[in-house]
């Protein structure tokens, strides 16, 4: 530690709290070599779908399962397609304790559903209002900036979106005035609207919600996903709706794509 002119100590660095965007990926099995295989085949159409994103591996559904997970394996396989496995949760304590032996950290539980009840919805109330994440990448730096939301339920962003950068509505609906441009994406725990040409990546319903829609006044986009579903370009969208305005929704776990 040094030591200033006037005799008061410094040091070199600070240390502050951070909330970053991740992927979860939750497990329904523990066979790695099944899981590695179909997101393979998930990922076929769209190699580039991640860019090192940071993941949460999440244990909750094989908790109870009696075979040993392979973690090892698991990382490779999730790094292969340019992710970074970081954290695990939800796992009995033999499996945490492999997890925490593979290099993964421990990370809180996943907080409970929503129960709609008075109760619940007075807390909801009381709650800090959603916070919008932006991710710029600005010559190979990536720099994350978080900004408290305009209201309690929805986020608007009323500027272009270009390649590189990420919006975040946590909790929230998202509405963007602007042009969300090729590579550029916007994700939302709720409904996204756009009021302008939609050319990157719009994920709706990001935290499993599949009553969620996506809404273009100008649908062109590089993909679309809601509730984990997803299309991308190489399958050309239908005349009646590519660059035109459309609403994009699930029926049961089939992918709609309808003019407005």
């Amino acid at each position: 530690m040094a030591v200033d002119t006037a005799g008061q100590a410094r040091t070199s660095f600070d240390l502050k709290s951070a909330q970053l965007p991740v992927v979860a990926v939750v497990l329904k099995t523990t066979d790695v070599g099944v899981l590695a295989a179909d997101l393979a085949a998930r990922l076929e159409s769209d190699p580039d779908f991640f860019d090192n994103d940071p993941v949460l591996i999440d244990l909750a559904g094989v908790r109870e399962a009696g075979d040993a997970i392979d973690f090892d394996a698991l990382c490779a396989a999730l790094r292969g397609h340019h992710t970074q496995p970081v954290a695990v949760r939800g796992g009995s304590p033999a499996q945490m304790e492999a997890a925490h032996a593979a290099g993964l950290i421990a990370a809180p539980e996943a907080p409970p559903a929503r129960v709609h009840a008075p109760a619940a919805d007075a807390l909801r109330d009381a709650a800090p209002p959603p916070r919008e994440v932006v991710r710029e990448v600005i010559r190979e730096v990536e720099v994350v900036r978080e900004v408290p939301a305009g209201g309690p339920t929805t986020v608007v962003v009323d500027k272009p979106l270009r390649s590189g950068q990420q919006v975040y509505a946590r909790g929230a609906d998202l509405v963007v005035m602007a042009v969300v441009s090729f590579g550029a994406e916007v994700i939302a725990d709720g409904n996204i609207h756009v009021y302008a040409p939609m050319r990157g990546r719009a994920i709706a319903g990001a935290r499993g919600d599949t009553s969620a829609r996506i809404f273009s006044t100008c649908l062109e986009p590089q993909l679309v996903s809601i509730a984990g579903i997803y299309r991308t370009t190489e399958t050309e969208l239908p005349d009646a709706v590519r660059g035109k305005p459309a609403q994009v929704r699930l029926d049961g776990e089939k992918l709609l794509i309808e003019p407005l």
